[in-house]
């Protein structure tokens, strides 16, 4: 069965740039995010009432301009957990290369609990170079578009030394730890001055305390679930990021074209049966895709001028030069017309738009090639109104998601997979 995940986090509405520009800076209206922020609530349980697998936010930081406003995705998982009753909740993710991981194993353990295991963590390396510059300042983190370069590299040893210490905090009684990046204890060598020593000796886990001094920590509360919470990767690029969530038994989330998954689907296959995970072609990753339903294709694309254009150029100046079919970006992003962004956003491969049966038959041709057990689907709330966030999910849910149930049955079937 294909596990559906809505990725949400509030884009603060606006009719066009002009008005962008004249509220500027619109992330700051307060008036405008309570709004919009208690309109989630809505959709969330609207999610859950129609048997979604899961809704989850993303951790972004300083959108001044309103885009993506989701600085603390715990918050809201803790909040989504309490208004709903079988609906997973999560948060996609954790940028692990600016983050502190005891802080993020304690937070996330809580949620588990708060939930009662109704919750899935993600983890991310960070793109966005505004806030993962200031925020990472204190590992040496710098954004990446996993590029190769010395920064692309230091990004990752920071993530995976920080996945790492996250894991151990989830998983043992008591945590030592001696890295690059952190200590525990620091000094590692020495160890820490504690007062309550003889106390800790006797009540507190095995190995904490060492000739009188606090020699490991352990990390409270535990994970609900065990031995923790199911852990997602986010991924677009880089094969190296592909082997080692499947290394690591990780879900990786593909924001790539059909093919560019497709082809990283199987990398992930190979390397995580080879490293003793026992996975058939496309179960354990999900597959990332929008969507704009209209009653006739031009009433799609009109669609996407009026709720993902907006974002969707803006972001486009993240790239590298080259990307689209203009050399200079900036160029592009004031002169291209409409329907020259519809069509350049159409060739990333993560739309699927036209009528229903379009869409439905779009999905349906995604899946043959690539059965990915979970299809996460990316709404631009609330730029676009959750009247019809809630109507696309109900259309899917009914009629796309039982299609794909049944490529994904009979592909797991053959590669006998129990599902």
């Amino acid at each position: 069965m294909v596990k559906v995940i809505l990725q949400m986090y509030p884009v603060l509405p606006a009719e066009n740039e002009a008005e962008r520009e004249r509220l500027r800076p619109l992330g700051r209206n307060a008036d405008l995010y309570n709004e919009t922020l208690h309109g989630m609530d809505d959709i969330v349980k609207a999610a859950d009432e129609l048997g979604l697998w899961g809704v989850a936010t993303i951790e972004h930081h300083f959108w001044s301009e309103g885009y993506e406003v989701g600085p603390n995705p715990g918050i809201l998982n803790a909040h989504w957990a309490s208004i709903t009753k079988n609906i997973n909740v999560g948060a996609l993710g954790y940028v692990m290369s600016t983050q502190d991981p005891l802080k993020v194993a304690e937070e996330t353990a809580i949620i588990d609990h708060l939930s009662r295991g109704r919750y899935f963590v993600g983890v991310a390396r960070g793109y966005q170079s505004r806030w993962t510059n200031i925020i990472g300042q204190h590992l040496g983190a710098k954004a990446t578009l996993s590029d190769g370069s010395a920064d692309d590299e230091n990004n990752r040893r920071i993530f995976e030394e920080g996945v790492e210490l996250l894991q151990k905090a989830w998983t043992q009684e008591s945590v030592r730890h001696n890295g690059k990046h952190w200590q525990v204890p620091a000094p590692y060598e020495e160890g820490v001055d504690w007062l309550m020593s003889p106390v800790t000796e006797k009540m507190g886990a095995p190995g904490e305390i060492v000739n009188g001094k606090v020699h490991s920590v352990s990390v409270v509360p535990s994970p609900y679930q065990k031995p923790h919470p199911q852990v997602f990767m986010a991924s677009s690029a880089s094969r190296e990021t592909i082997e080692y969530g499947a290394r690591k038994g990780f879900v990786p989330t593909h924001f790539s074209r059909l093919e560019k998954a497709a082809l990283n689907g199987k990398v992930y296959t190979e390397v995580a049966r080879a490293s003793g995970h026992s996975v058939g072609y496309g179960e354990k990753q999900a597959l990332v895709r929008w969507m704009e339903i209209g009653e006739t294709m031009e009433d799609a694309r009109q669609r996407m001028v009026k709720y993902d254009l907006d974002i969707f150029k803006a972001l486009t100046l993240l790239l590298p030069k080259g990307t689209t079919q203009s050399d200079d970006l900036e160029s592009f992003y004031h002169n291209g017309t409409d329907e020259e962004w519809i069509d350049f956003t159409l060739k990333t491969g993560l739309y699927c738009i036209g009528t229903l049966e379009d869409v439905k038959q779009q999905f349906i041709e995604q899946w043959k090639e690539f059965p990915a057990e979970y299809c996460m689907i990316v709404c631009h709330y609330a730029q676009q109104p959750k009247e019809l966030v809630i109507e696309y999910l109900e259309k899917f849910m009914k009629h796309i998601k039982p299609e794909l149930d049944k490529i994904t049955a009979e592909a797991w079937e053959n590669n006998n997979i129990k599902i």
